[in-house]
C-alpha cells in the first residue's frame, strides 16, 4: 500500500477519522487557502471557501476511489467551491463574474491582509481581467507552479488547451502591462 492509500484508509475508518482529518488540514490547510484566495481574491471569502472546501472534502471522502491524488481531487473542490462561490456573490450584487472580480481586485490596495507591493497589485488587477479559466490556468501554473498534468486533472481539461489558456493568459497580460507603459 502507498503512503496515500493507507491515509486514505485512516481518513474512512471510524476510529481514526477524526485524527486523519486533522492531519489533512493541517497539511493542506495553508496550500488551498493561498490557491483559494487567488480566485476569490478577498482574505475573508477565502477563509469561508476554505471551511467549505474542507466540509466538502470530510462529507465526500468516502467516496474518494484514488484516480487521483488526494491533493489534486481536494484542489478540485476548491476550485469548484472559489467558483461557485464568486458565482453566488456576483448574482446577489446583481453582477457578472467578471466584474465581481475585477471589483474585487481594484480594491487590493485598501485590503489589510493583502501585503503585495505596487508592481502585485498591477499583475492582480491584470489577471482579474482574464477570463475565467485562463484566469484559474495562469494562477496554477504561475503562482501555484504545478505542472500541466496536475492542472488537467484538477480542472478536467487536456493539456493541450491548458498551455493554450496558459499562453493566452500571458499574452493578454503582456500587452496590457506594455499599453499601460
Amino acid at each position: 500500500m502507498t503512503p496515500q492509500s493507507l491515509f486514505i484508509k485512516a481518513l474512512k475508518h471510524p476510529d481514526s477519522r477524526d485524527e486523519a482529518f486533522s492531519r489533512l488540514v493541517s497539511e493542506y490547510k495553508e496550500r488551498l487557502y493561498w490557491h483559494i484566495r487567488k480566485i476569490v481574491i478577498d482574505h475573508d471569502d477565502a477563509n469561508d471557501v476554505v471551511q467549505n472546501t474542507f466540509i466538502k472534502v470530510h462529507i465526500n471522502i468516502e467516496n474518494f476511489k484514488e484516480k487521483s491524488s488526494l491533493y489534486t481531487w481536494m484542489y478540485r473542490i476548491a476550485s469548484n467551491e472559489s467558483l461557485n462561490f464568486i458565482k453566488s456573490k456576483a448574482s446577489k450584487m446583481g453582477l457578472k463574474n467578471q466584474e465581481w472580480i475585477e471589483s474585487l481586485a481594484d480594491g487590493l490596495i485598501a485590503d489589510p491582509h493583502f501585503d503585495g507591493d505596487e508592481a502585485a497589485i498591477i499583475l492582480q488587477k491584470q489577471v482579474a481581467q482574464l477570463p475565467e479559466k485562463q484566469r484559474i490556468v495562469f494562477n496554477m501554473r504561475y503562482f501555484d507552479r504545478m505542472n500541466y498534468e496536475s492542472i488537467s486533472e484538477i480542472l478536467g481539461t487536456s493539456i493541450g488547451a491548458l498551455k493554450s489558456s496558459y499562453h493566452h493568459a500571458v499574452k493578454k497580460i503582456k500587452i496590457r502591462l506594455n499599453d499601460e507603459n
